[in-house]
């Protein structure tokens, strides 16, 4: 993740002029700079809190800044660990698609989601290894050594996220977001196992699985764990910047900030704070083991808000979430699970309810964010609308370890270049590829190609795209 920090422009001592009732700008109407922050001080150290996109901040017609500029494109993977039960996974219809039993958390966003099956790698030659990179670079592994009776690999070339970051470099403080949600428990196989994110070969982008350091981060805050510093929320050291541009902006823009800095606030809250103050020196919402099991609900709604946060306000454009590894052994308990997820893939006996069962909720934990982002307004839409997101693991089926009819969504609508609410089903077992070079381009990123070899791609599915 980079650490360069945001350079937004502060909020103007004066904020003065005209604003029609409701948000709408009357003409002659000053507009609000869309990189103002609001800026304070917490025991001697800057804070920061970003604005997401405001009416003030936007042409009359919602659809681009003032200035000019268009509203951001962004561009996301999601991952998940271990595959689907294929026969319970992919969905009913084309167009307008009715979710399969696994899908059903993700009923309410099928106007923002379309499913590609019958697509597979290209590029196999051991499951995990194999569907991992084929989905995130396009090509085959690269073996490093071997251990026990099983292969040592990382990326070949660059992940599928960095690839999106170079092209959308500069346009925002962080190059690229990683987060993580489950830990890794998994075996000495290499960083394709352990890490989604990738610059090349053994160049990992280690995700943050810590919820209040990523906050730290996003917000400027010190996150020197040893240091005894006891705050006031972050929202206390800009109320007088607050109380300035309620008096700048109209009615509907009054609304937003105050619900997103209710979001910041409960963001703290959720993290650890009390009644207004916390401690750095306990590390405040890392979500510790419970009874020796993973608070995985509650780091995921924490990951979904800061991220929904980051991306609302332009912090990044780009951003991965690791919510399991590949050959994951996240141990889904709430479903009854006594055993990792791997495991229980291998020894479960069909029609394995316990594997069923984690895949579903495991949607459920992605229809989270979806829905967040979803919820978040832009200009004339949501966040989500600005998206494209492609949400994917590393194996069709974890009981035959299977790379056939291989399972893939793209959320969002990419500002309009993505249908959404798509079931497509190739024909003819093509590339995984395809559908990657598609989620690329619904954001923006006009690549020629993806891939390298049996793995290369240069035909989207033009049935995704308008």
């Amino acid at each position: 993740m980079s650490t360069t920090p945001p350079r937004f422009r502060p909020l103007p001592a004066h904020l003065d002029g005209p604003r029609a009732p409701g948000g709408a700008r009357p003409h002659g109407a000053r507009t609000l700079d869309r990189r103002t922050v609001l800026r304070g001080m917490l025991g001697g150290a800057a804070a920061t809190i970003a604005l997401p996109a405001l009416d003030a901040m936007l042409n009359p017609h919602g659809e681009a800044w003032a200035d000019g500029g268009a509203l951001p494109d962004r561009f996301g993977v999601w991952f998940w660990g271990n595959g689907v039960r294929p026969d319970r996974w992919v969905p009913s219809g084309t167009t307008g698609w009715t979710p399969s039993d696994a899908l059903a958390p993700l009923a309410a966003l099928v106007p923002f989601m379309s499913v590609v099956s019958g697509c597979e790698v290209k590029t196999a030659t051991h499951p995990h290894h194999s569907g991992m990179t084929a989905v995130m670079t396009g090509q085959r592994y690269h073996q490093l050594g071997t251990t026990r009776d099983t292969i040592v690999t990382t990326f070949a070339a660059q992940s599928v996220d960095q690839l999106a970051a170079d092209w959308m470099t500069g346009l925002a403080p962080f190059r690229s977001l990683e987060l993580g949600v489950t830990r890794f428990r998994g075996t000495d196989e290499g960083s394709t196992f352990e890490h989604l994110s990738h610059n090349g070969p053994n160049s990992p982008n280690p995700a943050e699985y810590e919820p209040s350091r990523l906050y730290d981060r996003l917000f400027g805050l010190p996150a020197d764990p040893q240091r005894d510093l006891v705050r006031q929320s972050v929202l206390d050291s800009v109320q007088g910047q607050v109380r300035l541009l309620e008096r700048r902006v109209g009615a509907a823009d009054r609304v937003r900030l105050e619900q997103h800095l209710e979001s910041v606030r409960a963001l703290e809250l959720r993290l650890g704070a009390s009644a207004g103050s916390c401690t750095f020196s306990d590390r405040p919402g890392s979500f510790p083991d419970r009874d020796g099991r993973e608070q995985i609900t509650e780091r995921n709604a924490a990951m979904s808000e800061l991220l929904t946060l980051a991306l609302a306000c332009d912090l990044s454009r780009v951003f991965s979430v690791l919510f399991s590894t590949a050959g994951s052994g996240a141990v889904f308990w709430e479903v009854g699970a006594t055993e990792g997820l791997h495991g229980t893939c291998h020894t479960e006996a069909l029609p394995q309810p316990i594997v069923h069962a984690a895949t579903t909720q495991t949607m459920g934990y992605l229809a989270h964010l979806l829905q967040r982002l979803a919820d978040t307004p832009e200009g004339t839409g949501s966040v989500l609308d600005r998206c494209s997101i492609l949400c994917t693991t590393e194996l069709t089926d974890g009981y035959t370890h299977s790379n056939a009819d291989f399972p893939l969504l793209i959320a969002g609508k990419g500002g309009g270049r993505l249908r959404g609410g798509v079931h497509y089903r190739s024909p003819s077992a093509q590339s995984v590829s395809d559908a990657v070079l598609t989620a690329l381009r619904g954001a923006g990123v006009d690549l020629p190609s993806f891939g390298a070899d049996a793995g290369l791609s240069s035909s989207p599915i033009s049935a995704l795209l308008t």
